[in-house]
């Protein structure tokens, strides 16, 4: 265990039940002020994780515990970036310098990890869903009196899972659930959308706050209500809300009894209203406001979007610690996108930009700046997203929808029906495509490969290096393209001369990079790079591999191929994605229509969840990085007994 010193409070928290039994409510301030500090000190110093979501619901951590019955009460929060809190005080304290580091505690809540982690979450908008199904499974088992918490916050509610979980909550009455807003006007980056100007509307309603006033004055004068009249007059007001205004007729109308908006940093106030909710039946929403990365100084003043996640900083000046390369670095294969679509969209007016809230993230946010009115974050909603982009499509502008691998899982009838099937020209640039490290198995690009190049239409690509990104991107926009995927991993490329001149590649055609003799190394995107290095290496041992880059899964290079297995008896092909139904089955299955009958070792993601590590770890688990493609040819070329170890090594 490191040495990360707890506060005196919180150094007798073991699990939540200590929160509840040793301290009371009064103490909660100075419970919350001491958890703050904790994931400031330890995050500070081990970089790697998300920050100022969980600073921001701190007192709503500290509430939520002391007055439910966790994990008894079945408590979910919603992707699980603000759960570090949570965490600290559910038996992870001594292990949470661990969090995100291979063979550590996960960054999000996982049921494997431990009970008081009641879902597992990544993705957005899951937790209204969810939390509804454990109400509903209560009430049929008969446990009347267990609670059932979702903390969603005001990004993911934009999705439609969200209301879809809401609609139907609102036809289980008797389901005892309680929705928290988490409403801090941000995701990642700010929200956007009519459910932010909504909520904003609520928030600063003159109207609203003044009737709340006089009924809150009015009923404590009434004297037939005792001394309970004020405690009374906030369940009064909230349902008179309806009647006197229309702000919160959203969620009244899908039968939510609305209570709010309260101040998420005041614990003391959150742990009454919580414990009143408790005793009123029914689907209800609490709606709490508060500030992302709340109650650290630099966090609060600075760019929240920088610190969602900042890596290593001084805790003491706010200073984000960057290292400096000895010399110039490759770029991200984000921000190649980002600049190489503004320099397409000068060019062609009828490329327009789409994501899903992740503008930064995928750094469309250059597009955004250059070009406001041709690129468009539509908030958390995946699905919307791509069939927006179909619309587009049909009017004959070209959209390329950025969306990160996982993500796109969420959207894929809309790619089957409304893209794939129209045969239109959206352009699918998936970033993230692979094993992206840290944010483990919720958020790997594992599976794009293999769900694409099932879908008819479908042009499935991915670039080794910055210069085909370019290349492709370029040859994706062309006249009567249909449905185009690219696909390229988190993080830098390899090249730091990238902003190459662009040209079209001739779709479902390859490249061979390297002659060999012994054995062919056939790679599909940023492994080929893998594959480079290990061709170098294997030729200082006389081992004589030939390397190529096929580009395209879907169409395959068949005559590259026919080439290929003509000549090789020994074949690898290496990805990084799953190996069911990915690029080595397309290869494999292209070899068995045409009866070669070569050896082919495939090299990717094995068929089991990865979690979470860096992306060399994981590679290397995976075997498929340089040193897994050097011992993959010995062996099969006889010069080699080594043992595989993969599946020790993903364990």
């Amino acid at each position: 265990m490191e040495n990360y010193q707890a506060g005196p409070f919180l150094d007798q928290i073991n699990l939540p039940k200590d929160l509840r039994e040793k301290f009371n409510i009064e103490d909660l301030p100075q419970v919350s002020d001491e958890v703050r500090q904790y994931i400031v000190d330890v995050i500070s110093e081990i970089g790697n994780s998300h920050f100022g979501a969980s600073l921001g619901v701190v007192e709503l951590t500290v509430a939520l515990h002391y007055v439910f019955n966790t994990p008894d009460d079945q408590l979910v929060w919603d992707v699980g970036h603000q759960a570090y809190g949570h965490k600290i005080l559910t038996g992870r304290r001594d292990r949470f310098h661990t969090n995100r580091l291979k063979g550590g505690i996960s960054g999000f809540p996982k049921r494997s990890e431990s009970e008081f982690d009641t879902f597992g979450v990544g993705h957005s908008s899951t937790s209204i869903s969810a939390a509804l199904g454990m109400a509903v499974a209560s009430k049929y088992k008969g446990e009347k009196n267990r609670q059932h918490i979702a903390v969603i916050g005001d990004g993911a509610m934009t999705a439609g899972l969200a209301f879809e979980g809401m609609n139907h909550a609102g036809f289980e009455k008797d389901a005892n659930l309680l929705v928290i807003l988490n409403d801090n006007c941000m995701s990642i980056d700010p929200n956007v959308g009519a459910l932010k100007e909504y909520l904003t509307d609520i928030t600063t309603s003159h109207t609203y706050n003044k009737i709340k006033d006089e009924v809150w004055h009015m009923l404590g004068k009434i004297s037939k209500f005792g001394p309970d009249a004020q405690t009374i007059a906030s369940k009064v007001t909230s349902a008179l809300k309806g009647s006197l205004l229309k702000q919160s007729n959203l969620f009244e109308a899908l039968n939510f009894r609305y209570f709010g908006p309260v101040d998420g940093h005041d614990v003391i106030g959150l742990a009454k209203v919580l414990e009143d909710l408790k005793d009123i039946p029914g689907p209800k929403i609490l709606h709490c406001i508060t500030r992302k990365g709340a109650g650290y100084k630099f966090s609060e003043e600075g760019n929240p979007t920088k610190w969602h996640a900042p890596g290593v900083f001084n805790k003491e000046t706010g200073e984000i610690v960057k290292v400096v390369p000895k010399s110039p670095e490759p770029p991200k294969y984000q921000d190649v996108f980002g600049h190489t679509i503004v320099e397409l969209a000068e060019k062609n007016d009828k490329i327009m930009g789409v994501t899903p809230a992740m503008p930064s993230g995928c750094s469309l946010n250059f597009m955004m700046t250059a070009m406001p009115d041709r690129a468009f974050d539509v908030g958390i909603a995946e699905q919307h997203a791509v069939t927006f982009s179909a619309g587009l499509a049909t009017q004959g502008l070209v959209p390329f929808c950025n969306i990160y691998s996982s993500f796109m899982q969420r959207a894929y009838d809309q790619v089957l029906h409304d893209v794939a099937l129209q045969n239109l020209n959206v352009v699918f640039c998936l970033d993230r495509g692979g094993l992206v490290g840290a944010d483990g198995a919720t958020h790997h690009g594992a599976y794009d490969i293999s769900y694409m190049r099932s879908i008819p239409n479908m042009i499935v690509s991915a670039p080794m290096n910055e210069a085909e990104l370019r290349d492709l991107m370029y040859t994706a926009q062309q006249e009567n393209m249909g449905p185009f995927s690219i696909r390229y991993p988190r993080g830098n490329g390899v090249m730091t001369e990238w902003k190459t001149a662009m040209k079209a590649i001739k779709v479902g055609t390859g490249r061979k990079v390297t002659n060999g003799e012994d054995v062919a190394i056939l790679t599909f995107g940023h492994p080929g790079n893998f594959a480079q290095q290990a061709t170098k290496e294997l030729k200082e041992i006389g081992v004589s591999a030939a390397h190529y880059d096929m580009r395209f899964v879907k169409p395959l290079d068949e005559i590259m191929l026919h080439e290929i297995f003509s000549k090789f008896k020994k074949v690898i092909t290496v990805e990084d994605g799953c190996l069911m139904g990915g690029f080595g089955s397309a290869v494999i299955e292209f070899m068995v229509d045409q009866k070669y009958t070569s050896e082919v070792v495939r090299l990717g993601i094995p068929d089991q969840y990865i979690h979470h590590g860096t992306q060399k770890e994981l590679w290397a688990d995976c075997g498929f990085d340089k040193d897994s493609i050097v011992r993959t040819a010995k062996k099969m070329i006889g010069l080699s007994q080594e043992k595989e170890v993969l599946k020790e090594k993903i364990g």
